[in-house]
């Protein structure tokens, strides 16, 4: 059994950071092959189209990015940050009732996502829906005040709330407010993130690897690397029907990806589903004509299972 979804490789793509993340496995249509997001990305349709909405939001396309975030959103309707940019391209596009939507989607799947919360404040607010509008700013304060000043989002907390402010007591214009730096973001730093991420889970260390793997998430968006380490770190933490939806997202952004195909496995055999288990093993043996690692990994996982406790 693997203590870690990635491998330690002598010669490395990644050589500075000694690692070859590699939630894919060993590489193949569905895996990165140890890349870094930002040069596996164009691989995979809904990662380029989530850069590419990024771009032309920069550019103040709305109409553009609001189509790129729409196909990112037909893979992964879940994805938090990919509904909370369709709400702001929506924004640019005057269009609050839309924006509003798209907001409540990010929320419904993050209720932490600060700036959709603030957004969608702001967006009731202009719509004329004090009420709503109150609800979320209540829900804001409430978050500050087991913040305490001291989390990572004190500050953003903060900003949202006096925004949120303004936009009841002066019924000031809706503005594209983007998570700090979100829009403008890297794919340097996203890369850093995922790397970093790697290093917290061989750590043992899930939460904080969940952490910078959300942050990777802001630049890549619905990345099956991504997710598949997602659903890895949550899985460890005993979170099986969160980790079960990262799988899912995965696979639906790349149904041949490796990793999160033996992952998913490796989760149905922990529940003891070992048909279901079955089922990823013969995925995995129909993509793998000479075997691959996947392959082995959760074949053992499903014969441990079978063998009788000695």
């Amino acid at each position: 059994m693997r203590a870690t979804p990635f491998l330690v490789a002598g010669v490395s793509l990644l050589a500075a950071a000694a690692v070859s993340a590699n939630p894919g496995g060993s590489g193949g249509s569905g895996g990165s092959g140890g890349m870094r997001p930002s040069a596996s990305a164009p691989q995979f349709d809904a990662a380029a189209e989530y850069r590419n909405g990024i771009e032309l939001l920069k550019a103040q396309k709305f109409a553009q990015a609001k189509k790129s975030f729409a196909k990112v959103l037909s893979g992964a309707p879940g994805d938090a940050n990919s509904n909370y940019l369709m709400g702001v391209a929506a924004v640019g596009l005057n269009d609050l009732k839309g924006a509003a939507r798209s907001f409540e989607r990010a929320l419904k799947t993050n209720p932490d996502l600060v700036p959709a919360r603030q957004d969608l404040a702001i967006a009731y607010a202009k719509l004329g829906d004090r009420p709503k509008a109150e609800a979320q700013l209540a829900k804001l304060k409430e978050s500050q005040a087991k913040c305490a000043a001291t989390c990572k989002d004190a500050g953003e907390l903060q900003s949202a709330i006096t925004a949120v402010s303004a936009a009841l007591g002066q019924s000031t214009t809706a503005q594209l407010q983007a998570r700090p730096g979100l829009l403008f973001e890297s794919a340097k730093l996203g890369d850093a993130a995922y790397l970093s991420a790697v290093g917290l889970i061989n750590e043992g260390k899930y939460d904080a690897a969940i952490a910078s793997l959300e942050n990777a998430q802001t630049t890549f968006g619905a990345h099956p690397d991504i997710l598949t380490y997602l659903g890895f770190a949550n899985r460890k933490l005993g979170r099986f029907v969160i980790a079960e939806t990262y799988y899912l997202q995965a696979l639906a952004a790349a149904p041949e990806h490796r990793g999160a195909t033996e992952y998913y496995g490796e989760l149905m055999v922990e529940r003891g589903d070992l048909g279901g288990a079955r089922r990823m093993l013969a995925k995995l043996e129909a993509q793998c004509s000479f075997g691959c690692a996947e392959a082995d990994e959760l074949r053992r996982w499903i014969d441990a299972k079978r063998a009788p406790a000695s």
